[in-house]
């Protein structure tokens, strides 16, 4: 008795540790990535060309890669003087990775839409992942006024020793600002 006792306590611990997905390979590679980037900032420039972008394109763009773990890395990014967004990406309980936008007014409250973004559902690559519209914003946007965004897919792209790129892509929309990893700057 005491013998299976033992025995079904040990598949039971093994069959935890089964339900918790180990990482793809590629998104580990990504992750190291940004992690090399850590404490660097970077001028960045949009790239696209919709109008809707112009305000966007004709300020300084500052990212600054800080805060890293193999779990988490924090992305500030700086458009003129305002501060107020921080790109997150960790990884999640499904073994893929999550980006999130965490907006915050000059008190560093929460502000406005915030903590909305999507998780990958694929492996990606080790210099792209695409992060489509999860569901927590998808029901943001709609209470926010902010239907046309419930079909965002985000990506992220790291080229080492060349780019970081951010993207935002839906229907009528492409929205993509480049940065130049090989000049990194003090602010």
């Amino acid at each position: 008795m005491k013998q299976i006792i033992l025995a079904t306590a040990a598949l039971m611990a093994l069959s935890a540790c089964a339900t918790t997905p180990m990482p793809a390979p590629q998104q580990s590679a990504f992750m190291a990535n940004l992690n090399a980037l850590c404490g660097q900032r970077f001028v960045g420039r949009v790239v696209t060309t919709d109008a809707a972008d112009a305000n966007f394109a004709s300020q300084r763009l500052l990212m600054h890669v800080r805060d890293c773990s193999d779990e988490e890395v924090r992305i500030p990014f700086w458009v003129g003087e305002d501060r107020s967004r921080t790109w997150v990406v960790s990884r999640n309980d499904e073994g893929g990775l999550t980006l999130k936008h965490d907006h915050r007014d000059p008190e560093g409250n929460p502000d406005g839409l915030h903590w909305y973004g999507g998780d990958t559902t694929s492996t990606g690559t080790e210099n792209r992942q695409e992060f489509p519209v999860d569901d927590f914003s998808v029901e943001l946007f709609n209470a926010g006024n902010a239907a046309v965004s419930t079909n965002n897919v985000w990506a992220v792209e790291v080229h080492p020793g060349r780019i970081y790129a951010y993207e935002l892509r839906r229907a009528n929309r492409h929205f993509r600002v480049e940065f130049d990893l090989t000049r990194p700057v003090s602010e």
